[in-house]
């Protein structure tokens, strides 16, 4: 692998493992919120395990080949379980928009990933955990869609600056 290739799967884990890490404080956000009480608490505490396995994985892959963190990840703490927070706030289906946004962005997120690790074929570990997780990532995606997502109050607004920050967060996380 060249060196350019390594600093480049660096960034790819760094980016990853922070998605995760906020994917987990978004949820734990929600259910902070809605408890057992919300329409879709156990959906939610579903696709909060995932994440939490999906995270395991990348800070186990992180420490195995010597990847630092972002130094965001105490923002990331705040900002994820914000967003959840607010979201479930507004509603369950602002909750599953918030989901759906963001899975939405991750597909998108993972699939160049992928583009780019196959099209070098130096790192088929990495390549099989992403293809993995996407797969999952596109269920949660799907799953919020099919419980209201698009009926949340200002969806397309909602959706749009969701969507955004996660486009901010990745090009950020994968640098500092």
């Amino acid at each position: 692998m060249t060196e350019t290739n390594r600093k480049t799967r660096e960034e790819m884990i760094r980016v990853d493992q922070a998605g995760e890490f906020g994917a987990t404080r978004i949820y734990a956000g929600q259910l902070a919120v809605m408890g057992d009480r919300g329409p879709h608490s156990a959906e939610i505490r579903g696709m909060a395990e995932q994440e939490k396995r999906h995270r395991a994985q990348f800070d186990a892959l992180m420490a195995r080949r010597g990847v630092r963190p972002t130094i965001l990840q105490p923002f990331w703490d705040r900002a994820g379980y914000a967003l959840g927070a607010v979201t479930a706030l507004i509603g369950p289906e602002a909750a599953m928009a918030c989901t759906a946004a963001v899975e939405e962005e991750i597909d998108r997120h993972y699939s160049a990933q992928l583009e780019t690790l196959e099209a070098d074929g130096d790192d088929p570990e990495l390549a099989d955990m992403i293809e993995r997780f996407r797969e999952d990532e596109r269920e949660h995606r799907d799953a919020a869609l099919e419980a209201g997502a698009e009926r949340a109050p200002g969806y397309p607004l909602l959706s749009a600056a969701i969507r955004l920050g996660c486009k901010a967060a990745i090009g950020i996380s994968k640098k500092i």
